[in-house]
């Protein structure tokens, strides 16, 4: 099942299966942070307002626009 970044509770894990349509600079982005196909996730944190959030990939935390999460497709990871 296919579900959104914003769908996920702090602490919650997802795999990136896939990217929604989006402007190239944003996918570009994603991509070069080692957002790839595969890669599991962690939401950590987010904002009150809802932008950023924070995810950790392997080591790293990284904090992610709204409009740059909103392009993941991710399945839920036990």
């Amino acid at each position: 099942m296919c579900v959104k970044l914003q769908d996920l509770s702090p602490g919650e894990k997802g795999e990136i299966i896939g990217y929604e349509k989006s402007e190239a600079a944003y996918r570009e982005r994603i991509l070069s942070m080692g957002l790839t196909r595969g890669t599991q996730i962690t939401l950590k944190k987010i904002a009150p307002l809802g932008d950023p959030v924070e995810v950790s990939v392997g080591d790293c935390n990284i904090s992610l626009r709204k409009a740059e999460a909103a392009i993941l497709k991710l399945r839920r990871v036990s």
